[in-house]
């Protein structure tokens, strides 16, 4: 696998799709704190770091309106790639659709939100944008 975070983004998206309430995906340290973000903002309902010696995973229970059954997730796209990589200064921040979504940025004081990254002044890589 050559690119484990849009192999996390794509998990998520199939499990809306498919309409599952919970996804299993390997786990890595980045990907621990892209759901730690996702849960701290409202996106995901829950989820649960699973340490086995051999394999850790990341269970992540998806959230759903209660009665529309629509996703929190209305959509979860990869910005910077292998390939090619998006970093950006504290001034070039993306705004996702007018600050109702977030994007999500890999900095030197960790990975946050494009709103967090701008209040703290830096910039960083733009990993992310959900909303």
């Amino acid at each position: 696998m050559t690119d484990p975070i849009a192999d996390y983004l794509t998990r998520v998206r199939n499990a809306i799709m498919a309409k599952h309430k919970v996804v299993e995906i390997p786990a890595s340290k980045l990907k621990k704190e892209i759901t730690k973000v996702l849960f701290d903002k409202g996106f995901i309902l829950n989820y649960k770091f699973v340490d086995e010696k051999i394999n850790s995973s990341i269970k992540i229970a998806l959230k759903y309106h209660p009665e529309s059954k629509s996703p929190a997730i209305k959509k979860i796209e990869r910005a910077s790639r292998p390939g090619l990589r998006q970093y950006v200064g504290v001034d070039e921040l993306p705004r996702v659709l007018n600050g109702l979504g977030i994007a999500i940025v890999s900095t030197s004081q960790g990975v946050m939100t494009d709103k967090e990254a701008r209040e703290k002044k830096i910039g960083g890589e733009v990993l992310c944008y959900v909303y």
